[in-house]
């Protein structure tokens, strides 16, 4: 019984930095979405622009 609020106080830290850890994997996994479609929207108009004039040499 003497170290219950210390239990207490601990389970409540490891629940907060529980949480705080899943929004930081959530801001990483949100950011290297938003580079994966910033890539694949760039190398998207490269591709079909090269595409058109290789069609065209055809």
């Amino acid at each position: 019984m003497k170290n219950l609020p210390a239990k207490i106080v601990g389970s409540v830290v490891s629940t907060r930095e529980r949480g705080a850890t899943a929004v930081e994997y959530g801001i990483m996994v949100a950011l290297i979405a938003a580079v994966i479609i910033t890539v694949v929207t760039l190398l998207g108009s490269n591709l079909s622009s090269m595409f058109a004039s290789v069609a065209d040499k055809i």
